[in-house]
């Protein structure tokens, strides 16, 4: 086996371990995956909160057994698909194995780790935002048109996992356009793999039509509540926080792929990332819509830094002149120094970045058990890790809190639900998206199935036949009221979430047997004036 293969090897063996170190057994899967999951039970060209690419592969894994290891399986294989893209990408613009481990050292030691660490559509997102210039790079290195409708299969891949594709595609159309490589738009390959890509997003593009397009719901909604608190400068120090511990290798690589005679075909690569950041710096994006932006110019970044550390000859010589009057023996001596020199030289710039990111690693990822962090809470505050959307502070990090309490509450509907009668419809309803897909995923009891009249959920309900019992699952800011109560025969507390850290604490399952009237029009009505809230706009 190669070197390369047996390096290469590690840092694919490497990510794996580290994605799964970073989290402590006793975390449960995070709010948002229990959403995704549930869509493979319900299969559509479109969503509420993302396109339909995320259910295929929550297909996927309930084929592969379902479970917490396959979910997260999932976000850390892109990961390291992505690391594979950037490792044959140096390969590609003629970076050596120094190079090659560099960025894979880089992408291992950042916020990817986080990110890859949960079941949501931005790992593929990354993945697609490193494969477009992938494809560029291939097609401007021998002009195949291959690489074109390549090109186009991503980007219809990235449209139909998350729209934030579009944002590259808006900073790569002007960068190509102000470069020389604007010869691409002759090509009349090109124009055919864009119909290629309408092609292949138009059945979400119609489903969006159907349903009153509720992406611009999703967006208004995001621009009312998050993105007007973000601001630019916070925008732009996360840039620097996620890839702190590799000391600015992209920003090289952005020097290099705008200044180096050698990088002169890829100019645009560096244009799109200046267009595309002043896109998402005026719109306040969030920090992390862009981490995609950076595992190319990682890659630029690597082997610059490669070509500052001297090459020998492939005699074992090193590369310049030697004076005529050195001894023949003296030259050896030299040259061994030199290697030794080398090798300890790239063995510093490798070691920097872990040891940089070990003094973080346990604080930005849920790695100890919560029984540890109540006995002896880590300082998340330093960082200001453990302030939450509600702009107070908390024990734990917000994510982390988001991942705990969710099998305690399904045993909770377990127990109602088996206190049920055997004979009539229970209909389970949550407060939110979090709680009904949890239940759905730690539930003990076959065929039970929850419901929320929040996100996806709202298209899933059946009410063609009546209910005769319900459970009602709200958090602890909402409270049950008498109306509810007396459209039933018998009410009952089953119990709440007691866990400590967990944002669901005082969950409550209530019991709700024998209904004395018809609620299913009851049931649709909320349903409708929900839908409303999406599908309708001034």
């Amino acid at each position: 086996m190669k070197k390369s293969t047996l390096v290469f090897s590690f840092f694919i063996l490497a990510k794996f371990l580290l994605q799964y170190i970073a989290v402590h057994p006793e975390f449960e899967l995070h709010r948002d995956e229990f959403l995704h999951l549930d869509q493979a039970r319900h299969l559509a060209w479109g969503y509420l909160s993302v396109p339909p690419f995320t259910s295929w592969v929550s297909v996927l894994i309930q084929f592969l057994g379902g479970g917490e290891f396959w979910t997260r399986f999932i976000p850390a294989l892109l990961g390291a698909l992505t690391i594979a893209l950037v490792w044959d990408m140096i390969k590609r613009l003629g970076g050596n194995l120094f190079a090659q481990s560099l960025a894979s050292v880089a992408l291992l030691c950042s916020a990817m780790i986080r990110l890859n660490m949960l079941y949501q559509p931005n790992s593929v997102d990354i993945l697609c935002f490193t494969l477009v210039p992938y494809t560029l790079i291939r097609y401007f290195e021998h002009k195949e048109n291959k690489w074109l409708y390549g090109m186009a299969l991503t980007f219809a891949l990235a449209a139909l996992n998350k729209y934030n594709i579009a944002f590259l595609g808006f900073g790569l159309l002007p960068a190509l356009l102000i470069t020389k490589q604007g010869s691409l738009f002759s090509n009349k390959h090109l124009y055919f793999s864009i119909l290629l890509l309408i092609v292949l997003i138009l059945p979400n593009i119609i489903w969006q039509i159907n349903h009153g397009f509720p992406v611009l719901r999703h967006m208004e909604l995001l621009k009312e509540y998050q993105l007007v608190n973000n601001s630019r400068l916070g925008f732009w120090m996360d840039q620097i926080l996620f890839f702190y511990p590799s000391l600015g290798l992209w920003f090289l690589g952005l020097i290099y792929v705008l200044t180096s005679k050698k990088t002169k075909k890829y100019r645009f690569i560096g244009w799109t990332y200046i267009f595309t950041m002043g896109i998402f710096t005026y719109l306040h994006a969030k920090g992390y819509y862009a981490i995609g932006m950076y595992p190319v110019l990682i890659a630029f970044g690597s082997v610059w830094v490669s070509q500052w550390i001297p090459k020998e000859s492939k005699r074992g010589k090193t590369e310049g002149n030697t004076p005529p009057v050195v001894p023949e023996m003296s030259i050896t001596v030299i040259q061994a120094l030199f290697s030794k020199k080398k090798y300890l030289l790239q063995t510093l710039i490798l070691i920097i970045p872990p040891v940089l990111f070990s003094f973080a690693f346990d604080l930005i990822h849920p790695f100890y058990s919560p029984e540890k962090i109540l006995e002896s809470p880590p300082p998340y505050s330093k960082l200001g890790l453990n302030t939450w959307e509600d702009g107070k502070e908390y024990p734990i990090p917000q994510d982390f809190s988001d991942m705990l309490g969710w099998s305690e509450l399904a045993g909770l509907v377990d127990e109602a639900y088996a206190q049920m009668p055997k004979d009539g419809r229970t209909l389970i309803i949550c407060d939110n998206y979090g709680e009904a897909g949890a239940i759905n995923f730690y539930t003990k009891t076959p065929g039970l199935e929850a419901f929320t009249m929040n996100a996806d959920y709202l298209y899933w309900f059946d009410l063609e036949e009546p209910v005769d019992n319900l459970i009602l699952v709200w958090t602890a800011q909402e409270k049950i009221t008498d109306r509810e109560i007396n459209f039933f025969e018998e009410y009952k507390e089953i119990g709440k979430v007691t866990n400590p850290l967990s944002r669901e604490k005082g969950t409550t399952v209530h019991y709700l047997r024998g209904a004395k009237v018809d609620v299913n029009p009851i049931l649709e009505g909320e349903i409708k004036e929900k839908k409303q809230l999406w599908e309708e706009r001034d």
